[in-house]
């Protein structure tokens, strides 16, 4: 048995305010022996999304042996375009690495000291530096098992080390780093994360820019791509770069190229719909250019695609439809939530440590229990309560990696009522009018109701589907404008067991396909973690019922 790892994604922010800057989604994992013990994103546990604070959490954590080490342990850090050092709050685990000059397929020697309380002397651990880069890449690993041979792994992000775009060659057996920049990628990801057109529709404000991203792509399904847009923004640099334009600025600019169109900003007003949907289709055809590029020097087999970029379900779903590939595979925690896993499985191979295989539920830090047996009757009551358009809340053991919830941490109910669904993303979540909620539902049941085969994307709600005709109607609530839907699927008992259970007796018994599947959590919370911030939560969003650990809590 080798030492663990500790892997950190906790790079310091420039700026100490209330909201994210520069750096945001701070975790933390746990790996030994090329098996994840612990992870932790720390907006669960700290209920600040976004937080990047992990310096004033992490001596905290480990004093209240929320996270568990021996007094000897290895440990690499996920950088970031920002820097490399962490230090602890009180100084007593400190780590520094030189700066990361040149993008190499290597881990990075780092110092790394951990103090004894109270001044009683400490020891220095093996420390390593990780590029953002390769830790989004390598967050794949432990979701899909080693890279294939002869593929292309691609990182595309708002921001890394050295670019926000990078691209890596897998070879008999070995990394080779293809390219990263700044430019090929970077005009394009502003569109979700520093472009002023985008904020002033969606009446974001700067420091929103971590939800941003979710919330235009929600939105452009409301529109359609227009060439006269494109070549307006082309023509105003798609007003990327939010502090060098006014919101009166884009409005005149509307004005003299299109007539009295938009007269204020109002997410019901038509061509801002269809200039959302030109952003997208803009992005869209960046990824797949590259790609293309990419494909005509190396005719790659298989691509590996992360990076916060990757949870862009619209531009995932054309990759797939372009048949450049084989298979494509992206982790459930693409974003920065992953870069702890990604390092630490980066590191557990440098060791020579086997990966293992694991389901996305993994955040289970500062749980106090995370088993739990299923018991028949409650899945019986949960689907009679479902049934009468009750919608209940689901916390069932460890939660869920990454932004989306996969039926460990999710608001469910019937899929085929659009008052049903606004009423769960207005009403109860309070989210904007214009956001989607998507369905879960088992893969057969997805196979069907697209006439296509379900890739493994689907497992982690990472691509779009068009439903056909016949079964739009029962899936209402869940179908977009455009007759998409970003479907969740099950496959087996051993994916998730309560969610299998479910939708097998809904179906059996009721004819129901489909069920609601959202986050549990309110507009601007993190999504609950423990049993006792999910019965708080559950209360105040008065929801109709509640399953903690596969038991059924009726609240009304």
């Amino acid at each position: 048995m080798s030492k663990p790892t500790l892997a950190i994604y906790g790079t310091k922010d420039r700026d100490s305010g209330e909201y994210p800057a520069f750096v945001h989604d701070h975790n933390l994992c746990v790996m030994q022996d090329g098996k994840i013990l612990q992870y932790l994103q720390l907006e669960r546990y700290s209920r600040r999304k976004y937080d990047n604070r992990l310096d004033q959490f992490i001596d905290g954590l480990l004093d209240d042996k929320v996270i568990s080490l021996p007094e000897d342990f290895d440990i690499v850090c996920a950088n970031d375009f920002t820097g490399n050092a962490f230090i602890s709050q009180s100084g007593r685990l400190h780590f520094e690495a030189n700066h990361v000059e040149n993008l190499s397929p290597e881990l990075i020697p780092a110092h790394a000291f951990l103090n004894k309380p109270k001044g009683q002397g400490g020891q220095k651990l093996n420390a390593w530096c990780c590029p953002h880069e390769l830790a989004h890449i390598y967050s794949c690993v432990p979701f899909y098992g080693h890279f294939k041979e002869n593929s292309l792994l691609v990182s595309f992000d708002g921001a890394s080390s050295l670019g926000n775009y990078s691209a890596f060659l897998y070879r008999n057996g070995r990394i080779s780093l293809i390219e990263n920049n700044w430019n090929d990628l970077g005009f394009a990801s502003k569109f979700f994360n520093d472009n002023k057109l985008s904020f002033r529709t969606l009446n974001a404000v700067p420091y929103e820019h971590c939800s941003v991203p979710g919330k235009l792509m929600g939105f452009a399904s409301l529109g359609h791509y227009r060439h006269e847009i494109e070549g307006w923004l082309q023509k105003n640099n798609f007003f990327n770069e939010c502090h060098k334009f006014h919101g009166a600025d884009i409005l005149n600019s509307i004005k003299n190229h299109f007539g009295n169109v938009c007269k204020e900003f109002d997410t019901h007003n038509k061509f801002l719909q269809d200039c959302a949907a030109t952003l997208q289709h803009i992005f869209n055809e960046a990824i797949l250019n590259k790609l293309r590029t990419l494909q005509e020097q190396y005719r790659c087999d298989y691509l590996y695609y992360s990076g916060g970029c990757a949870l862009n379900i619209v531009a995932n779903t054309k990759i797939v439809e372009s048949g450049l590939f084989k298979d494509i595979f992206i982790a459930p925690c693409c974003n920065d939530s992953g870069l702890s896993i990604g390092a630490a499985t980066f590191l557990e191979m440098k060791k020579g440590n086997p990966i293992k295989s694991h389901d996305p539920y993994l955040c289970n830090a500062g749980l106090s229990t995370t088993q739990y047996k299923i018991d028949p009757s409650n899945v019986d009551a949960v689907a009679d309560l479902i049934m009468k358009q009750g919608v209940v809340g689901i916390c069932n053991g460890p939660a869920e990696i990454g932004p989306r919830a996969l039926g460990n941490r999710s608001l469910i109910a019937l899929a085929n009522s659009k008052m049903l669904a606004a009423k769960i993303s207005m009403d109860i979540k309070r989210r904007e009018w214009y956001r989607p909620v998507a369905p879960i539902m088992l893969k057969t049941n997805a196979e069907l109701v697209t006439n296509q085969k379900v890739s493994s994307l689907a497992k982690y709600m990472l691509q779009d589907f068009i439903i056909k005709e016949e079964y739009r109607s029962q899936m209402a609530g869940v179908v977009h404008t455009n007759n998409s839907a970003r479907i969740q699927t099950i496959a087996n008992e051993a994916e998730n067991p309560f969610m299998f259970h479910l939708l097998t007796h809904l179906q059996q018994k009721y004819g129901i396909i489909a069920l609601i599947n959202t986050s549990f959590n309110a507009q601007g919370e993190p999504i609950v973690h423990t049993a006792e911030q999910a019965l708080q939560s559950a209360r105040k969003m008065n929801l109709d019922g509640i399953v903690i650990n596969g038991k059924l809590e009726v609240l009304k």
